[in-house]
């Protein structure tokens, strides 16, 4: 497999491919001749998404220059310089507006902080608290290792969806060939017959005959109610109704409100390691947090202004489960709190890989059983009278 390299050469970033069975092969072959490797992916994957401004790859590439002993202002004309040179205008001029922030004198979180659109709050955050602490290497590690966990949750939830997705479309459009073309030229065939039909079968056919006779109007209805389902979706989705709608669901809520609370407490904890204090850190995290539960951390933060308990403020305000309850009065004991809001956030975020998990391998068989009872149902009314024939010549 052909990988795309982003390496340190002589003070500038250059590109190199290589061909190698893993991403760590790559960059090992990328140290074995002696170059500072600062990302590696595959190069088919570059050349088919079209460029954006990458956070994450951002932070990887800038916490390896400043670990190369660059300073920010140079690590970030290091990789602007690059963006030049590679002509994705957007991508670079992102890298020049910091270049040129950063010469003006302002520090780095307040450059990133001119750019909303590109930097979350959250990382700016981050950033400004480690400039407290003069460990910004370190922020940018806690950065990458918190948007690794979101996106490794993500992407086994989006993956277990592509397989029911791909039956849905593929046992709809079946169903969809069947009820629009066969079952309209069967219809043809026994309406001159002069035999009585089984009810079942001759309501399958009055449908099969109305749509020989209305097929360009029912295609265009047809494509105008997914047009609106797909409109109303998207506004469902932009107000929170979907997720309300999921969560009635049996065993979806729960699913919902711990998804809710892995990334709150993830946020948290990224923050607090990072120097920041917990009541800022915790109203930072209302941007990860929606519907219910951002009007129930307001709720906790200011319990917390009034002396409250970190525990026993996330507990009355219900942001807490027995486990994560458990860890966090652990660590307001020990002065570990960041680390264990880290933890019950990877406690839940691997509690709910499994539930993905297992929630695949339950749902798609029953998918495919239901699909398989409606095109059989489907063909088998269309033979009944064949059937019925047969039967009576004996």
């Amino acid at each position: 497999m052909n990988y795309e390299l982003r390496v340190l050469r002589e003070g500038v970033v250059d590109t190199l491919s290589v061909e190698a069975q893993s991403a760590d092969e790559a960059r090992q072959l990328g140290l074995e001749r002696r170059l500072e490797v600062l990302s590696v992916r595959g190069a088919e994957t570059a050349w088919r998404q079209p460029q954006r401004f990458d956070l994450s790859l951002f932070a990887q590439e800038l916490a390896e220059l400043l670990d190369a002993g660059l300073s920010v202002v140079e690590a970030v004309d290091t990789l602007a310089h690059q963006q030049g040179h590679s002509g994705h205008n957007d991508v670079a001029k992102v890298y020049q507006d910091l270049v040129r922030s950063l010469r003006q004198g302002l520090t780095f979180s307040a450059a990133l902080e001119h750019m909303p659109q590109r930097f979350p709050a959250l990382f700016v955050g981050l950033i400004r608290a480690a400039e407290r602490t003069s460990d910004l290497h370190g922020a940018l590690q806690r950065y990458m290792e918190y948007s690794g966990r979101l996106d490794a949750l993500r992407n086994k939830i989006v993956s277990a969806l592509i397989y029911p997705s791909i039956l849905l479309v593929v046992g709809g459009g079946v169903v969809v060939f069947l009820l629009s073309f066969v079952v309209p030229r069967f219809a043809s065939v026994y309406r001159g017959g002069g035999r009585e039909l089984p009810l079942l079968s001759s309501l399958l056919l009055d449908w099969g005959a109305f749509a020989s006779r209305n097929a360009q109007p029912l295609v265009i209805g047809a494509l105008m109610l997914l047009a609106l389902i797909a409109l109303l979706a998207l506004r469902a989705h932009r107000r929170g109704t979907l997720e309300r709608a999921a969560a009635l669901l049996p065993g979806v809520e729960r699913r919902i409100h711990l998804f809710r609370l892995s990334r709150l407490y993830l946020t948290v904890g990224t923050l607090l390691n990072g120097g920041m204090p917990l009541v800022q850190a915790l109203g930072l995290a209302q941007g990860v947090v929606g519907g219910k539960h951002r009007a129930l951390l307001d709720a906790t933060i200011d319990a917390l202004k009034r002396g409250g308990a970190i525990g026993d403020s996330l507990e009355r305000h219900q942001l807490t489960t027995a486990v994560s309850l458990r860890l966090l009065r652990a660590g307001e004991g020990t002065g570990r709190i960041g680390d264990l809001f880290i933890r019950a956030g990877r406690y839940h975020d691997n509690e709910l890989g499994r539930w993905v998990d297992r929630f695949s391998r339950l749902f798609e068989p029953i998918l495919m059983a239901a699909i398989g009872i409606v095109i059989g149902g489907i063909v088998i009314l269309l033979y009944m009278p064949i059937f019925d024939l047969a039967g009576s010549f004996r």
